[in-house]
């Protein structure tokens, strides 16, 4: 895969209360990932990005939620979201990451 792709495929790592409770929990990753990415693609990229062994990847669609504007109604955008797990002892730390 070119490192192009790679960032096509990674959009950026989701953080929030859930995402942490997973990573300390089951020692896992969560990403926000692009919607045709598929879970062979995401494996390499995080592979390759964070020189890891990535053991499974789940992903989920996220739906975009309604949102109400005045008198305007909106809906957010539908976006990926796939966690990562890793081989035993493997790790990403992504401030040090290139």
């Amino acid at each position: 895969m070119n490192q192009e792709r790679i960032f096509q495929v990674l959009l950026s790592p989701h953080v929030s209360e859930k995402a942490s409770v997973v990573a300390d929990k089951n020692e896992q990753y969560v990403f926000k990932v692009a919607r045709d990415a598929s879970k062979r693609e995401i494996k390499i990229a995080v592979e390759q990005l964070f020189d890891v062994k990535v053991e499974a990847v789940q992903t989920l669609n996220v739906k975009g939620k309604k949102k109400v504007f005045g008198r305007v109604q909106g809906k957010r955008s539908d976006w990926k979201k796939a966690y990562v797990s890793l081989q035993a002892g493997q790790d990403i730390d992504f401030l040090a990451a290139e």
